[in-house]
């Protein structure tokens, strides 16, 4: 995959001190990671990079919704995620960004390709199970709810009506301390 432009940024022009930075995120940046689990999304994604004599900070927020089909009912929802990282940009002999926090670039390199960074962190700012709040609250009305609560194991009240009359017995005892 090719670097997406407006992520990277150059730093070695800025002056020394906070620079921020803000996207607006659609589908499109999405599709040029091939992750295709979101049926729309509105995200805003505010960047600050702190440059410092030796190193960069880097700290993310984002917020916004992601249009996400239902676990449950399969019904497409709206989901509000937001989420923040913070990510330290130090410099090396080589490139290494094995530790999730800490990114090494090497001695001479000039820009930050911050695509991928946010693309992680907004992907793992959803929840692993998601339900529609209708399902939470018992308001969304569909036929696979319908049909889950048809098919769905009841309790026999004629098991509870036909006991006998030895265990009605034996229950007093429990109340009688």
């Amino acid at each position: 995959m090719k670097n997406l432009k407006a992520y990277l940024i150059q730093f070695s022009g800025l002056k020394i001190g906070k620079h921020q930075f803000e996207y607006q995120l659609d589908n499109s940046f999405f599709e040029h990671f091939n992750f295709e689990e979101f049926n729309s999304v509105a995200i805003k994604v505010d960047l600050i990079l702190e440059k410092k004599n030796t190193m960069l900070e880097l700290n993310f927020k984002h917020k916004g919704i992601v249009n996400v089909p239902c676990d449950l009912t399969n019904e497409p929802f709206d989901l509000p995620v937001k989420g923040k990282l913070r990510l330290i940009v130090n410099f090396g002999d080589s490139f290494n960004d094995e530790n999730e926090e800490l990114l090494i670039l090497p001695h001479g390199e000039f820009q930050v390709d911050v695509s991928q960074y946010i693309y992680e962190m907004i992907v793992l700012s959803v929840p692993f199970k998601r339900i529609h709040p209708g399902v939470k609250d018992g308001t969304l009305k569909t036929d696979v709810l319908d049909k889950l609560d048809a098919l769905s194991p009841k309790e026999d009240k004629k098991e509870e009506e036909n006991i006998d009359p030895r265990w009605e017995n034996l229950k007093k005892l429990l109340t009688d301390k």
